[in-house]
């Protein structure tokens, strides 16, 4: 089996997931009146300056004003020549660009385009200016969204980008000869002023093609200036369509053997967009009919239980470990049940090679984000860390996101970048632990114990009850009233007291209090 596509319409949410053969390699949820944002176009209103920062917070009308770099923005929308290319959810195609086809003066380095801001940002913006914005990347944690003035506006075969100057093609497009005949066909077309990216899906599309998905794309780019003309700051001007548009979109091309959907409605739905947008593959779009749940019976449910779990087991039988840090995602390689035969290094390498292509899979299925540290077996040959950096390459270039990877260090770790837009799986998925706040570890009972013991003991120098009532979760109170009862008993002869342990099934596991009467 090849590629499929495999929706579930919830009551609450809609989850999205691509397999490659059986293995599920991306997923995407959207939960109702919780939209992905990213993409969005906004009037905004600078809430305040930073030149330390060289950095402006606006408010766009969400919870937290959003963070605006001075490189993001532009005075003029639309004659800087520093335009960057833009960081939008659906351009897997813009981040896939050749340097070469950047455009002049333009750079794909966000950080480098800050660095080279010669105009301060005090001189471009002042508190109470109006904006038009675009989220470039989801609120993560405690910061607000991250927006910029360069505004994409991508279609099924066009990225349009108005502040832009220049035309590229996507590098995922090997054909040179189609790559010219494509940059061939927007130029000979009367375009509007800006700049235009061809997307990987238009690769044996014609004129006429090309040409609809421009006159669109140029027709909406007007409505967003007309609307910032006449709306009141802080308002929405543009919002990105939902989740099953966006992947017949952007994920539905003819790689995509199977697209099943299971609901009536979810079907119709898209179903209407594959006929809009890709009418050859609608008849690829199918009803899912089955009494077994969708995900369950594609095994797909398993595989998102998996990507939840710190370690992932390889099937040779050595294990990945995945951990996350306030400053970045470790992930190390270990060989677990595998032994090999007779060569160690043979044995190393072999588990190295399969950590490569888990290791990348889980990073796209898990959607990890920033500074990634790959902790690989100790190679002594350079050969084989070779092998492994060939492997993990060659695993990268499904994926959509923009990475920058380092070689094999001789300590065989490889520090990566990638481009982070939205949520994790983790955090879209799960909370923090009420008992341990996200730590993963909670105090051993011994510790609780001697901890209870001195509050205890330091309560009886002032109470005047003649019993100490120690209140618990049941698993401690049990430890103290089998484990502990020796020092229960030193405790009482101490203070001179009784002491009594009561267990509280409503107690989170480290709560306890003490009480005299």
């Amino acid at each position: 089996m090849g590629k499929r596509i495999v929706v579930n319409a919830g009551v609450t949410e809609t989850r999205l997931a691509v397999q490659d053969g059986s293995q599920l390699v991306e997923l995407y949820v959207e939960r109702a009146g919780r939209r992905s944002i990213v993409g969005n176009i906004y009037k905004g209103v600078v809430t305040n300056v930073l030149p330390g920062m060289q950095a402006a917070f606006v408010d766009i009308g969400l919870q937290k004003d959003a963070f605006l770099y001075a490189g993001d923005y532009t005075a003029s929308r639309g004659e800087d020549p520093r335009a960057v290319l833009p960081e939008s959810e659906a351009e897997d195609d813009v981040a896939d660009l050749d340097e070469s086809e950047r455009g002049a003066g333009a750079n794909g380095d966000r950080e480098a385009s800050r660095r080279e801001t010669t105009v301060p940002i005090e001189d471009m913006l002042r508190k109470g200016q109006e904006v038009l914005v675009q989220v470039s990347k989801e609120s993560l944690g405690t910061k607000g969204a991250r927006i910029t003035a360069f505004v994409s506006l991508p279609g099924r075969y066009i990225v349009y980008m108005p502040q832009s100057g220049h035309v590229g093609v996507s590098r995922r497009i090997h054909d040179d000869a189609e790559r010219e005949r494509l940059r061939d066909i927007v130029k000979s077309l009367p375009p509007p002023p800006g700049g235009f990216i061809v997307r990987t899906v238009a690769e044996g599309k014609e004129t006429q093609e090309i040409a609809a998905d421009i006159e669109f794309l140029t027709r909406l780019w007007g409505q967003v200036q007309s609307r910032f003309e006449s709306a009141r700051a802080p308002s929405l001007l543009h919002e990105e369509m939902d989740l099953t548009f966006r992947v017949v979109r952007d994920l539905f091309s003819a790689d995509v053997e199977e697209f099943l959907v299971d609901t009536p409605a979810a079907y119709e739905k898209c179903l209407h967009f594959a006929e809009s947008l890709v009418p050859q593959l609608a008849s690829r779009v199918k009803l899912w009919e089955e009494p077994a749940p969708i995900f369950e019976a594609t095994g797909i449910e398993k595989e998102i239980d998996k990507a939840l779990r710190r370690r992932v087991w390889l099937k040779s039988g050595g294990y990945i470990v995945i951990d996350h840090t306030e400053a970045l995602v470790a992930i190390d390689v270990n060989t677990g049940k595998y032994v090999g035969k007779r060569d160690f290094e043979e044995t190393v390498l072999k588990i190295n090679l399969e950590a490569a292509v888990e290791v990348m899979r889980q990073i796209r299925l898990r959607d990890l984000g920033g500074i990634i540290i790959i902790d690989f077996i100790d190679m002594e040959r350079a050969e084989h860390r070779d092998q492994v950096y060939a492997a993990l390459m060659k695993t990268l270039v499904d994926d959509k996101a923009r990475t920058n990877v380092l070689e094999i260090s001789e300590l065989g770790l490889v520090e990566m970048t990638r481009k982070r837009v939205r949520k994790g799986l983790q955090s879209l998925l799960t909370a923090s632990c009420p008992t341990c706040k996200g730590s993963g570890v909670v105090r051993s009972d011994p510790t609780l114990a001697a901890e209870i013991f001195r509050k205890v003991q330091a309560g009886a120098r002032e109470a005047t009850g003649r019993e100490a009532v120690i209140r618990a979760h049941p698993e401690l109170a049990r430890h103290l009233e089998t484990d502990e009862r020796e020092g229960l008993e030193r405790l009482e002869a101490t203070i001179d007291r009784k002491v009594s342990v009561q267990a509280v099934p409503s107690y989170q596991r480290e709560q306890y209090d003490v009480a005299f009467r």
